[in-house]
C-alpha cells in the first residue's frame, strides 16, 4: 500500500484529554517517525507535532479521533507526492 509522509499539528487546549490522544499515540505508533511537545505555558496549552508515513486513511483516521476529542485542535499538512 503506498503511504505518504505528513506533519500533524496538535494543540491540547484541556489537559483532560491528554490521556486519550496519548493512547491513540500509541495506537498508531507503527506509523509515527517522530514525535515533539512543547509545554506553552503562558497561554496554558501544550503544542504537538507528530511526523508520520502512513497509508492516507491511516493519517485521516487518527486526525478524525483525534479531532473529536475535546479541547483538542489537530491539521495534517502532507508532504508533496
Amino acid at each position: 500500500m503506498e503511504t505518504r509522509v505528513a506533519v500533524v499539528g496538535i494543540i491540547v487546549k484541556e489537559k483532560e484529554s491528554a490521556g486519550r490522544l496519548n493512547a491513540l499515540l500509541h495506537e498508531y505508533g507503527s506509523y509515527i517517525i517522530g514525535r515533539m511537545g512543547i509545554p506553552y505555558e503562558k497561554r496554558g496549552i501544550n503544542i504537538v507535532s507528530i511526523a508520520m508515513d502512513a497509508p492516507n486513511d491511516v493519517i485521516s483516521a487518527l486526525t478524525g479521533k483525534i479531532g473529536r476529542l475535546p479541547g483538542i485542535s489537530v491539521k495534517a499538512a502532507y508532504a508533496p507526492v
